[in-house]
Order: C-alpha cells, then sequence, then structure tokens
C-alpha cells in the first residue's frame, strides 16, 4: 500500500485541534478538502479514525494508535527541517520536555528565565507527569528529554545527567508545633496523619523502602498526584509529610509550616536530564539541553 504522506498531515493537524475547521486554517486549507482527504485515509486503512460530535471530533481507539506514531513522526520530520535549514535553527524551533513538580521549582524555572532572554524565538511545551509516566513518554518518543527527579531506573538507550542535589524535610502545620521541640524516631510518629505522593510515583516507592529499612508500617492518609498540592494540605494541618527543603523553606521563615527534625537519615536525592542516545535532537532541542547542562556546572561551581 502506497504511503501519502500528505494524508498523514491532515490527520494531524485534525488530531492535534479536534476539529476539522481548525485544522484546515492551520493547514491554510478549506474544510471540505480536509473531510474528503480524511475520509480517504480511513478507506485506505479500513477503519474509522474519527467521529463527528457536537463540539468537534474525537478519536477511536484506531485514531488514538495511529495519532500516537503520526505524531512522533512529524516532530522528528519537522526536526530534521530545521536542522538542514542551518544555524539559525537553533535560536528558533519548539522543544517538548517532560518535567516533575519538584524538578520544575527546584531547577528548571530558574534555568528557563535566563535561556528565553538568550533564545526568545524558541517555544518550550512542558508536559508535567510523574517520574515513571513522564519516562515512559520520553520512551514513546513524545519528548526530547525529561528533567525529572530520582530514584528512577531507565534502559541502556537513556542517557542521564545529574544536574542538581537537593534533600527533603519532615514538616507539619503548626498544630503540630511540639513535634518540632523533639527528634522523634520514625517509629514514634507514625500514629499521626500522613500527607505524600500516591502510587505510581517515584516518591512513594522511595519512602515505602526508606519505611521498610526502618521496620515501620505506614500508610498514607491522604495522597496526592503532584508534590505542589502536599505543602497546602500540611499546612493547613492535614497531616505531616516530607517535602524539599527548597520549597518548604519559604514557609518555615514565615512560620507557617515547623520541622521535625526526625533522628533516621533521610535518604538524599537529585534532579537528572534523561534524553535517548539513540535518537537525535532538533537544533532547539540540543541548544536548550547544552544550556542545562552548562546552568547546572555553573550551579556546582557557585556551591
Amino acid at each position: 500500500m502506497d504511503i501519502n504522506f500528505e494524508y498523514y498531515k491532515i490527520f494531524y493537524y485534525v488530531a492535534k485541534y479536534g476539529s476539522m475547521t481548525k485544522a484546515a486554517a492551520a493547514l491554510r486549507s478549506n474544510q471540505p478538502n480536509v473531510t474528503r482527504i480524511m475520509k480517504l485515509l480511513e478507506a485506505q486503512l479500513n477503519c474509522r479514525l474519527i467521529v463527528r460530535e457536537a463540539r468537534g471530533i474525537s478519536l477511536t481507539e484506531e485514531g488514538r494508535r495511529l495519532y500516537a506514531h503520526v505524531e512522533v513522526a512529524y516532530r522528528h520530520l519537522t526536526g530534521a527541517q530545521e536542522e538542514i535549514c542551518g544555524q539559525d535553527a537553533r535560536r528558533s524551533g519548539t522543544v517538548d520536555i517532560g518535567a516533575t513538580e519538584t524538578a520544575l521549582h527546584l531547577f528548571l524555572l530558574e534555568a528557563m528565565y535566563g535561556f528565553k532572554a538568550e533564545y526568545p524565538a524558541i517555544r518550550i511545551r512542558i508536559h508535567n507527569h510523574t517520574t515513571p509516566e513522564t519516562l515512559g513518554q520520553l520512551a514513546a518518543g513524545k519528548q526530547d528529554f525529561a528533567v525529572v527527579t530520582t530514584p528512577f531506573e531507565v534502559p541502556e538507550n537513556l542517557h542521564r545527567e545529574k544536574v542538581l542535589d537537593f534533600r527533603e524535610v519532615l514538616v507539619a502545620g503548626r498544630q503540630y508545633g511540639n513535634l518540632a521541640k523533639m527528634s522523634p524516631k520514625l517509629r514514634d510518629i507514625r500514629d499521626y496523619p500522613w500527607v505524600g505522593l500516591g502510587r505510581g510515583t517515584a516518591t512513594y516507592e522511595l519512602y515505602q523502602d526508606f519505611f521498610i529499612r526502618h521496620h515501620v508500617d505506614m500508610d498514607l492518609d491522604m495522597e496526592v498526584a503532584t508534590s505542589d498540592l502536599m505543602l497546602p494540605l500540611i499546612e493547613n494541618n492535614f497531616g505531616i509529610g516530607f517535602v524539599a527543603e527548597g520549597l518548604a523553606l519559604p514557609l518555615l521563615k514565615e512560620g507557617r509550616l515547623v520541622r521535625i527534625p526526625v533522628e533516621e537519615e533521610l535518604p538524599g536525592r537529585s534532579i537528572q536530564i534523561v534524553s535517548d542516545g539513540g535518537r537525535g535532537r532538533s537544533p532547539a532541542a540540543d541548544t536548550f539541553y547544552r544550556y542545562l547542562s552548562s546552568a547546572a556546572i555553573c550551579r556546582g561551581t557557585e556551591k
């Protein structure tokens, strides 16, 4: 079966925008032509790809599977085009990166200020997921690279580079101020309500192992999906929990949180850039990657 790449380009835009009209506008075409091409592609593949609804279109299961491949292929083609066009491509284009909340707030935001000042024409799309989800997106070719928090394991084809070490502290709202005057063992505070990142996150697995090593059976009373949800809950006395020291410090200084100095040494953590060593990056993505690596080196030198 011959492949008509124009068909797949039109399908990409229809799926991306969820609308025949918007796809036609983006392609500088017209809606009847886009509709005609979509019917031809469905006939060629002998399956239904889209479902027309009142508010636009949605993808069928076959459509979602096709889009997962077409999206990756389209990004690779546009990246190759930018590379061939010359050095100017390093100062323009789009970068897709995955990032965890902690990596975003402790490292990435600060680095992006300087990068955007130097490369204002490069667009950055940040996809916020847990570490396992982000690495899955990277492995599927949907991201140029990822900035995530340890712990995690990756296959040999993925390259990892540490950019920042950080530590976490156990904190609580003012209601638990008495704990700040103690140096309790974990077993002494296991019956307090705990707030933490839920199952499926790297942080959950890290602290589950940490509690087991210290012979403490621990269940979270409140699970959250991302780390930025933890501080408001802890501050409002829903429980105690481990958070990055850099994120907790402003609230600790203001007296809105208290620090609980547990006797056990907490596990060390780091933020790392992960990339696919077997897949080339677009010039824009390579420029951003190198900038982040340099920012990490400079930050380490300052310390």
